[in-house]
């Protein structure tokens, strides 16, 4: 595996591929794993898992090299059909095994309970069709719940949006008191990030970008991050952003962005931690 940071075993930088559709998320894989990118994220529901498998298959580098995160959808939560819909993704990805497999999301409106999603979910892992499985988008009480449902299995990550505009504190501090790792997905809010004046101030001691300084500061807080671009010159340097060590006191200015800015914040989202 990669020589690059890791998080309890997870390459720190990872690649996302949110709407990426179609050749969009084939050629950004190819693209990221050229730039020396490790760890590639992808899900059910971005409808992209075929070319995403695509690029890595393209990309010429040995699987034992690659970490592939994907998540199941809320959709697939129904009895019986956990199992079935990861061994579809497998097929779309052409592995036989992912390194970190999700839960999206928690079923939307309680459609299906905790309980009956989650036991077919850890029987992905006990037969080994993931070396991992972890949960996105859990609040601190369904953390505290999935805990309990996993029994002795850990709940390698949890993923969540953060940014420097919505730095997530409460899940965050909750899940480092229990130990569980958090990925941070929206790294760059989506964009909104671009021109920061405060960003690009620390990026200039740096000889950074203000983007790249944003990445930078999640993961100086520990968090696995996976920014998203179709620009190939964007996905190196956000990768490059591995490499810069930001000061304390950069850090503790940059803590300061905070304004509470999230943007995931639809009817099928539990309710937030606050």
């Amino acid at each position: 595996m990669t020589t690059e940071s890791t998080v309890a075993g997870i390459p720190q930088m990872g690649y996302g591929t949110w709407n990426r559709p179609a050749h969009e998320a084939y050629q950004g894989v190819v693209w990221a794993l050229e730039a020396g990118c490790r760890h590639i994220d992808t899900a059910q529901g971005y409808n992209n898992e075929q070319d995403v498998g695509r690029g890595i298959k393209d990309a010429g580098i040995g699987r034992g090299e690659i970490f592939i995160t994907t998540k199941v959808k809320p959709d697939n939560f129904g009895p019986g059909e956990v199992v079935q819909s990861i061994k579809e993704s497998l097929d779309k990805l052409q592995v036989d095994q992912v390194d970190l497999l999700l839960l999206h999301w928690p079923s939307p409106h309680n459609k299906y309970a905790l309980q009956d999603y989650v036991s077919q979910f850890v029987e992905a892992l006990d037969t080994g069709l993931t070396k991992r499985i972890g949960v996105s988008n859990f609040t601190k009480a369904l953390i505290d719940e999935t805990i309990r449902l996993f029994g002795d299995r850990k709940i390698s990550t949890n993923q969540v949006e953060c940014h420097v505009y919505m730095q997530n504190r409460p899940i965050i501090d909750h899940c480092e008191k229990l130990g569980i790792p958090v990925t941070a997905y929206s790294p760059l809010a989506r964009g909104a990030v671009v021109g920061d004046a405060l960003l690009e101030e620390i990026g200039k001691s740096h000889d950074a970008s203000g983007e790249q300084i944003a990445l930078a500061f999640l993961i100086a807080k520990g968090l696995v991050v996976i920014p998203s671009s179709a620009k190939k010159d964007r996905i190196a340097s956000n990768f490059e952003a591995g490499k810069i060590t930001l000061t304390p006191t950069d850090v503790k200015r940059l803590e300061s962005l905070e304004k509470g800015m999230r943007l995931v914040n639809g009817d099928w989202c539990p309710v937030w931690d606050s």
